[in-house]
């Protein structure tokens, strides 16, 4: 049984410990038999237009960037972050873009901190998209690394056929530049301890 915690389950890893989310992850850590979800095919629209648009923004990308790319933490091995696109080097990531769609009225919000200094649109990330800017710092807890970049991308429409063949202008999409932030990782290392005090207790024959 292979027990581990995923950047999609980060939410409910930081919730209340006694939010139904909290408990399902509990439950889904020690279950080995882990579902397998197509987002392609999801009914949620938000969540089918992320993945089609996820492979649209990939083509404007450089080279260099690989998508999907998958890295486990040294100092806590059951955590797995998937990269939505990473840089490699000797085999180790040395950079990476988490991808966000949002629609366009959020969009419109974003372009106000576009070129806002740091502390002003991270104060802002970290207010009204918690949940982002923890999966990305979890991200960089995995990987080790001191910054990213989280990229919102417009959503114009949820029509699959529009989605499939769009083609992402560089007006369409904002990076921000996050950095480490240890207090934040700190938290989510305090909650990852009783996950390993799972372990341990399987592992104790």
């Amino acid at each position: 049984m292979k027990m581990y915690i995923s950047s999609g389950q980060v939410s409910n890893l930081l919730m209340g410990k006694n939010t139904q989310g909290h408990k399902e992850l509990i439950r889904t850590f020690i279950n080995d038999d882990r579902p397998h979800y197509n987002s392609k095919g999801s009914p949620i629209d938000a969540l089918r237009t992320g993945s089609i648009l996820e492979d649209r923004f990939y083509l404007i990308l450089d080279d260099e960037y690989l998508p999907q790319c998958e890295v486990w933490n040294s100092e806590y091995d059951f955590c797995r972050s998937t990269l939505d696109f990473a840089i490699k080097k000797n085999n180790q990531v040395t950079w990476f873009k988490e991808l966000k769609t949002c629609y366009y009225t959020d969009f419109l919000k974003f372009q106000e901190y576009k070129s806002a200094p740091y502390e002003t649109y991270i104060n802002y990330i970290k207010k009204y998209y918690k949940d982002n800017y923890n999966q990305t710092q979890f991200h960089l807890f995995n990987t080790g690394l001191d910054k990213c970049d989280l990229t919102f991308l417009e959503v114009k429409n949820y029509v699959d056929e529009d989605n499939y063949s769009r083609t992402i202008q560089e007006d369409e999409y904002i990076d921000f530049k996050i950095k480490r932030d240890e207090e934040a990782i700190g938290r989510i290392k305090k909650r990852l301890d009783f996950f390993r005090s799972i372990i341990e207790y399987f592992n104790d024959k």
